[in-house]
């Protein structure tokens, strides 16, 4: 799992082999979600204070996952995202 960022115990992954549209995973514990980087869609269950942190971060970071999204497409390594503070 080709991990971009971590914090406060969420994890934020992206897979070279995902399929369209753009986006990203997270990670709590024994909850996983997946996050649309241009529309923000969110499938999957998330307790909601790591939810609303997880979107917090994305907001900050959409231009940097987007990047990172197309070096997935072109099987190049991912760039790590700054974390949550």
């Amino acid at each position: 799992m080709p991990e971009i960022s971590r914090f406060l115990g969420i994890v934020i992954a992206m897979f070279y082999k995902d399929q369209e549209p753009a986006h990203f995973h997270a990670y709590y514990g024994e909850f996983e979600i997946t996050v649309g980087i241009d529309d923000g869609m969110i499938k999957g269950n998330f307790p909601r204070r790591a939810l609303n942190l997880v979107l917090e971060w994305y907001q900050m970071h959409r231009d940097e996952l987007r990047q990172n999204w197309e070096l997935a497409r072109g099987r190049k390594p991912l760039r790590p995202i700054k974390p949550l503070e």
